[in-house]
């Protein structure tokens, strides 16, 4: 197939393109913001431009046989200081997306959201279902929430032949280091303290980078019209527990650990029912949360250098 790929410079995104570059054409369009990495530009042709010149690059091709549209601002703390970026970004960007694919008739548009849309679970509730009604916390999962809406639209309004992942929280190879797992290992490589808001009993379902890519292959290629598809691994564990996790893997001591105030609207918990995802796609996480966090940590080790 010949995709496009935007936001093809960031964590989940070059962590797709790594993985399926040699079987599919992969054109990228990355505006090349704070968070993305330089080593992933010339992983394949990449216009470095921001969403809202897509329609309008005179050289840009419009033969895709798919656009998998996973540019967004990402980071929930700074959506809270400054959430302005995040409208623009998510919201706008989608916009502009769509409208690219219903200009030039692209046959497929794969967009990826977050869990994070739903909102939040008590500890003893039923994992979140694709049929969940959304109930975003904050100014970055309330972007997302309206760019899945404006993908559902044009869906139902344009005939557009559009299908919507939420995966859950995702670790691995280059993330950005402001993101939860890469700020416990670099800073525990530094012997640094590292931050806990408030009990670190908010709980998150986490899954391996590599198994959500293939997830959201699966989608493209297996995923219906219209429809929306949970990609979880089932794997839930506190955020302290996983610095337990982190830290005794590395031989690092607990006392790094340091409680700070907890994070404004900071949701408790969050879990996925991908039992449709399962059903339908032909896909289920292969990795492990303790073979994911290992090969993980391994990575970062051998790359302290990628964090500066």
């Amino acid at each position: 197939m010949k995709l496009l790929v935007t936001g093809n410079c960031g964590f989940i995104g070059q962590n797709f393109v790594r993985l399926y570059r040699g079987q599919h054409q992969i054109i990228g369009f990355d505006m090349l913001g704070y968070a993305h990495d330089p080593n992933a530009v010339d992983l394949c042709d990449t216009y470095p431009e921001p969403l809202c010149r897509l329609r309008s690059m005179p050289d840009m091709p419009t033969d895709f046989d798919a656009v998998i549209h996973f540019a967004a601002e990402s980071h929930v703390d700074n959506s809270i200081a400054s959430p302005g970026p995040f409208i623009s970004s998510n919201i706008g960007g989608t916009f502009q997306v769509l409208e690219f694919v219903r200009e030039h008739n692209i046959p497929r548009l794969l967009h990826i959201s977050t869990d994070e849309v739903y909102g939040d679970l008590e500890v003893n509730d039923p994992p979140f279902s694709d049929y969940y009604q959304m109930k975003p916390s904050s100014p970055y999962s309330a972007s997302k929430a309206a760019a899945d809406m404006l993908v559902m639209a044009y869906h139902r309004t344009y005939g557009l032949n559009t299908t919507i992942v939420r995966p859950c929280n995702n670790y691995g190879p280059y993330q950005y280091k402001e993101k939860f797992i890469p700020v416990i290992v670099s800073n525990a490589l530094k012997d640094n303290e590292i931050p806990l808001y408030g009990t670190g009993l908010n709980i998150r379902e986490w899954m391996f980078v590599e198994d959500n890519c293939r997830g959201i292959m699966a989608a493209l290629k297996n995923g219906k019209g219209g429809e929306i598809y949970n990609l979880g691994s089932g794997a839930e564990i506190t955020n302290k527990d996983l610095i337990h996790m982190i830290l005794d893997i590395m031989d690092k001591p607990l006392s790094l650990i340091k409680h700070v105030e907890d994070r404004k609207g900071h949701d408790k918990r969050y879990a996925l029912d991908s039992s449709k995802s399962y059903n339908e796609l032909n896909w289920k996480p292969q990795i492990s949360l303790s073979e994911g966090i290992q090969k993980t940590v391994d990575w970062y080790i051998k790359n302290d250098n990628y964090w500066g």
